[in-house]
């Protein structure tokens, strides 16, 4: 996609987005045989419901249709969250991801599994599990010492509601 076109879809379609209270995490056009896909990638603090991403690809489509953003030829649209795998690149990402453990790629070469304490405009508090039956501890992170950032899924990990009942 050229970056003319990346702009005017970003400028098209975030006013659109942020007007259902969402952030526009990435917009993506690539082939898929004779059409084109248009993706378009949407979070918020809360997450994003599936009925939220029927009615934003519902409000995106005549948007779209209205104009000739997307050009002459036919192209499908697809609108959701991003999966729990995408890096994390953007303060508002570490903020989510606070609570979940994290796998951290520094910049000195070297790896970090933590889990996300806290996040600051500097950097995060991590707590560091514990090995071989020892205590976790604390260490602190700034953002300059990320290289690249993850969430590691967990499936044994109980939810912070189900803690809670």
């Amino acid at each position: 996609m050229s970056t003319t076109q990346s702009d005017r879809l970003r400028g098209l379609l975030e006013p659109l987005v942020s007007a259902k209270e969402l952030d526009l995490e990435e917009i993506e056009v690539s082939r898929a045989g004779r059409r084109r896909v248009l993706r378009v990638i949407v979070d918020s603090d809360d997450g994003v419901e599936l009925d939220m991403c029927a009615e934003l690809s519902r409000t995106i489509s005549e948007t779209l249709d209205a104009t000739d953003a997307m050009g002459e030829g036919e192209y499908v649209l697809e609108v959701s969250s991003p999966g729990a795998d995408r890096p994390l690149t953007e303060h508002r990402h570490y903020v989510r991801a606070t609570g979940r453990l994290a796998k951290l790629n520094l910049a000195d070469g070297g790896e970090l599994v933590a889990r996300i304490l806290g996040v600051d405009d500097e950097g995060l508090d991590l707590e560091v599990p514990g090995v071989k039956g020892r205590k976790p501890t604390a260490r602190r992170v700034a953002f300059d010492e990320i290289a690249k950032a993850r969430v590691e899924i967990e499936f044994n990990r109980k939810d912070k509601k189900e803690e809670e009942a």
